[in-house]
C-alpha cells in the first residue's frame, strides 16, 4: 500500500491486471448491478448543461427516464447516481447492433457535441473512490462481469492502473500519475 497525497493506493489495485473486453462482456457493467454510476455533484450540473446534446444519442427509455424523474437517482446510500430504466441498465445506455452497451454521454462527447467525457466513476472503472478519514481510498472492484477484461489484462500484461492512466490524471493530474508510476517502478511502497 502507498499513500499519495491524500489517495491510499491499495497493493491490489497496483498488482492487478485489467483490460476492457467489450467484444466478450458487451458493457455489462453499465446494464446489471443495483443501481446507476456514482455521480459527484459538479457532474450532474454538467449533464444538465448537457442534455440536449446528450439526448440524440439516447434511447427513448433513457429519455422517459430522465424526464420523468432527473438526469440522477439515489441509491440506496443516498448517493447521486445514474437513473436506470426498469431498474436496470443506466439511462444513458444506448445498444450498438451487435448488443454492446454504449454511453450515449461519451458518445455525444466523441462527436464533439459536449465537453463532458462521462461520469469519472464510469471512466475509472473497475476502480471505485470512496473517502474516509480526510483520504481518498482507491478501491478496485472486482465483478464477474470483468472476468474476460482481467484475463485480457493478465494475458497482455496491461497493469490495471496503466489501463487507466487517462482516467486517473482526468481525476487527479498528471503529476500526480507521474509520481504513482515512478514509485511504482522505484518499489517505493
Amino acid at each position: 500500500m502507498m499513500i499519495l497525497d491524500n489517495v491510499v493506493v491499495t497493493d491490489k489495485f497496483l498488482e492487478a491486471r485489467f483490460c476492457c473486453n467489450l467484444l466478450r462482456c458487451k458493457g455489462e457493467c453499465c446494464v446489471a448491478g443495483d443501481a446507476g454510476a456514482p455521480l459527484e455533484p459538479l457532474e450532474v450540473g454538467m449533464i444538465e448543461e448537457n442534455i440536449e446534446a446528450i439526448k440524440p444519442y439516447m434511447r427513448k427509455e433513457g429519455i422517459m427516464a430522465i424526464e420523468n424523474n432527473d438526469v440522477y437517482d439515489y441509491d440506496d446510500f443516498g448517493n447521486m447516481v445514474t437513473p436506470l430504466v426498469n431498474d436496470e441498465e443506466c439511462a444513458f445506455v444506448y445498444f450498438h447492433e451487435n448488443g454492446t452497451a454504449l454511453c450515449a454521454i461519451e458518445k455525444a462527447f466523441l462527436e464533439g457535441k459536449t465537453d463532458f467525457q462521462k461520469p469519472i466513476s464510469c471512466h475509472l472503472y473497475p476502480i471505485r473512490l470512496m473517502e474516509k478519514d480526510g483520504f481518498i481510498h482507491i478501491v478496485y472492484h472486482e465483478w464477474s462481469v470483468c472476468v474476460p477484461a482481467k484475463k485480457k489484462g493478465e494475458k497482455e500484461g496491461i497493469p490495471l492502473y496503466v489501463f487507466l492512466k487517462n482516467p486517473l490524471i482526468r481525476r487527479f493530474g498528471a503529476y500526480w500519475y507521474e509520481r504513482l508510476v515512478k514509485a511504482i517502478n522505484d518499489k517505493d511502497f
